[in-house]
């Protein structure tokens, strides 16, 4: 018996292992470019395909053949390389291919979900923008959820003809057609074969399979960094104002590479590609995954080869904050882009039965409540209840009254409709401790406020103890002048776990409660049952921070047009400021440490200050094949390094001594092990004149604790506009660890009204 037990479980196991060598999956195929030999690369990627076919079919039975895979996409501008459904006889099969390189299975990413240019400093007529008006050449690409061309942000009166140079197109689709572009919007395309390769295809009743946006987030993101001036904007009078992009000069293309459930890998790929091969300067991606290794990191790929062709690349940091080394889109020549609070917020005041008011936040635009009945439904209501859990709130107990809800499971929004749903009459939404006092504005459909973990704490005591609770939400409206920035907690932070050497994110930018275009027919709260409609919406994350930064570096480009990706980089980065408008530290809601001031693991070299950066006096250069010898300080092999070469016989150096820390960046990250003493390391760094002449830098240090920091030589004079000089850095370490295994300082050259400021990082590992 237990033979034949034995016998069927290997029949088990050997169907199983057929099915799943048969199983098909999308895979993102890298291949060396060297070894092309057919200049049609649709053919001769087929014949790689009927060759892997081939090859597959002699392992496999006739009766379990795996059909033909179909090339979904052809990579060969910013990548090199297909994107195809494989099984996983075929995949092995591709070993046996000259050139192939390395395979990624496709996944689904996620998307990083007015005043802020005045906040920034940037003014009508004056200044940068003034300066950078007459350039409208400057083209920006979003890699996003698609755009509603119809927007007044798009319109394109008194705009000139659209740049000679331009090689896109606006594909036609459902709701989308030619005509929908126009001198502002010059380029829209949309990318479906990756999601619809896994997830099926494109539900055409909640999403438009075109470039139009049924989301709302490509919009605003596009908005945000170079929508056209619309005054008299607001959300329900909120944020009023007039608000545009921050070059709102410059053309927009619109990628859509983003669906109802996310956005596949293999589509953004095609979404880059496309827009390096159209022609433009700026790429923005508010979107990203998981922090892998470089090689293994799809956006890092295809970015490298955009900067190859001189195009700026934004990517936000992601929303998985404040835990350490959550930053994601973190490979060096990637601008990376954490999310602060300006100076700008919605304020509530609530007040208690016994007297106590806590300060919240809420986007809500009604009268204040009345003194109302306050219930917690975690007594009052059945099991999930003080989550407010569908169908968890008992209507008789919480009908006409506030109810109080805990939050960090759904929607803030979400859980506010099912109060309503219930009869309530408010909401008080309690942040969660591991939330903290985090306070993100929302469009609720009731009157109702988000609360910090400390009013949350008080306000679960009072209704516990109180004999008949009560509460008053009232909502204040738009309030400026607060103390600002400051990081916020939801963004990514370092240090950087796909290249420790280098710090990420590299800078901070607005990003909490962003005003910026919206479709009319998606409600603010994006819940079904809200049927109102907006032209401008108030959300909230790093996908609103990214879009900020590039703009930003598209108003450079316009005033520096021979400034590579990584002068622009460099410029944004060193006049980085790091005090609030009161002139302390700035502070981090997510921090924990007494002092609650924020490090360069939460805002990289700082908060961006475009009329600066547009002069920074100094930049970092760098180039793609400094790039290439950081890889190789990485130990990487040389199939992974040629995955990045783009077709150039690169070879790391034999010889040479190479670490990540000599990297031209305008930061420095210093590793050290817990037990060092008098240990020491020293990197190289050369900077590039771009400011007067003669002018002569001092250099001025702030050391780490626990390091001593020397620097040789310690001024550098410069003859000519374009002059590059170097200098080395000596870090030793005289003692051990701190409490976080983390210490901070900064080095910045001084020249007059210049400061070329970067950030240090030590890390004991």
């Amino acid at each position: 018996m237990i033979i034949i037990r034995t016998f069927l479980f290997f029949l088990v196991i050997m169907a199983t292992t057929k099915i799943a060598l048969m199983e098909e999956q999308t895979y993102i195929i890298h291949m060396d470019k060297t070894k092309i030999t057919d200049s049609d690369h649709q053919q001769y990627y087929q014949a790689v395909i009927d060759s892997i076919t081939k090859l597959s079919s002699q392992e496999e039975e006739e009766e379990n053949k795996t059909p033909t895979p179909q090339l979904l996409y052809i990579y060969e501008t910013a990548i090199s390389g297909f994107a195809a459904k494989l099984s996983t006889n075929q995949l092995k099969s591709l070993n046996q291919v000259d050139g192939f390189l390395f395979a990624t299975p496709d996944e689904l990413l996620s998307l990083h979900t007015t005043h802020t240019p005045q906040f920034l400093g940037l003014q009508n007529g004056k200044g940068l923008w003034s300066a950078s008006n007459s350039a409208s050449d400057v083209i920006v690409g979003l890699v996003d959820t698609g755009i509603w061309p119809e927007h007044v942000s798009f319109q394109d009166s008194g705009m000139s003809q659209v740049p000679s140079r331009w090689k896109g197109t606006c594909e036609e689709g459902t709701r989308f057609s030619f005509s929908n572009c126009n001198k502002k919007l010059i380029g829209a395309r949309a990318f479906v074969q990756g999601y619809e390769a896994i997830v099926g295809r494109v539900n055409e009743t909640v999403d438009y399979r075109s470039p139009r946006d049924s989301n709302g987030h490509g919009t605003h993101t596009a908005s945000t960094a170079a929508g056209n001036f619309v005054n008299q904007a607001s959300l329900f009078g909120l944020a009023k104002g007039s608000a545009s992009g921050m070059k709102y000069t410059a053309r927009i293309a619109a990628y859509k590479a983003c669906w109802t459930l996310g956005c596949a890998n293999s589509d953004v790929m095609a979404a880059i590609e496309s827009a390096v091969a159209d022609g433009v300067d700026i790429l923005s991606l508010s979107l990203g995954g998981v922090s892998k290794p470089y090689y293994k990191d799809n956006i890092a790929i295809a970015s490298f080869g955009a900067i190859q062709h001189g195009v700026s690349v934004s990517c936000s940091a992601g929303n998985s904050g404040p835990s350490r080394s959550s930053v994601s889109n973190a490979a060096p020549w990637i601008m990376t882009v954490a999310a602060s609070y300006s100076d700008r917020s919605f304020p509530t005041a609530v007040k208690l039965g016994d007297g106590q008011i806590f300060e919240g936040s809420s986007l809500y635009s009604g009268k204040k409540t009345k003194q109302l009945p306050l219930v917690y439904n975690r007594t009052a209501g059945s099991q999930g209840a003080e989550y407010c859990f569908e169908g968890s709130l008992v209507k008789k107990l919480v009908k006409g009254k506030i109810v109080v809800c805990e939050g960090g499971i759904y929607s803030r929004t979400g859980v506010g409709e099912k109060v309503k749903k219930a009869g309530g009459a408010g909401m008080l939404l309690l942040n969660s401790e591991d939330e903290g006092e985090e306070l993100l504005a929302d469009a609720h459909i009731l009157p109702a406020t988000s609360l910090g973990a400390s009013a949350a704490k008080a306000i679960r005591k009072y209704v516990g103890s109180a004999k008949k609770p009560s509460a008053l939400i009232v909502f204040q409206g738009t309030v400026y002048g607060n103390t600002a920035p400051v990081m916020a907690a939801l963004s990514s932070r370092g240090p950087n776990s796909a290249g420790p050497d280098v710090i990420k994110p590299d800078v901070t930018a607005p990003g909490v409660d962003i005003l910026a275009a919206w479709p009319p027919n998606i409600s603010p709260s994006m819940l079904e049952s809200d049927n109102r409609s907006v032209l401008f919406n108030i959300i909230s994350g790093t996908s609103m921070s990214c879009p900020h930064v590039s703009g930003l570096a598209s108003l450079l480009k316009s005033v520096h047009r021979d400034w590579s990706p990584a002068a622009i980089k460099s410029a944004l980065m060193t006049t980085a400021y790091t005090l609030n408008n009161k002139g302390a530290p700035i502070a981090d809601i997510g921090s924990t440490s007494t002092s609650k001031s924020a490090t360069p693991f939460a805002f990289g070299s700082g908060h961006v200050d475009p009329e600066n950066a547009a002069d920074p006096g100094l930049v970092y250069d760098i180039t793609a094949e400094d790039y290439l010898f950081y890889l190789c300080s990485l130990s990487y092999n040389s199939s992974q390094i040629a995955l990045f070469s783009s077709g150039v016989n690169f070879t790391c150096p034999k010889n040479a001594v190479l670490q990540p820390g000599d990297l031209n960046y305008p930061s420095f990250s210093v590793l050290f092990s817990k037990d060092a003493r008098n240990m020491s390391v020293t990197y190289k760094r050369t900077v590039k004149n771009v400011g007067k002449i003669p002018s002569t830098y001092a250099v001025q240090v702030k050391e780490p604790t626990g390091v001593s920091v020397t620097v040789e030589p310690r001024s550098l004079g410069f003859k000519k506009m374009g002059e590059k000089l170097s200098y080395k850095v000596s870090f030793v370490a005289l003692g051990g660890p701190t409490l976080t295994n983390s210490s901070f300082g900064t080095l910045t050259w001084v020249s007059g009204k210049y400061r070329v400021g970067s950030p240090i990082a030590v890390t004991w590992l």
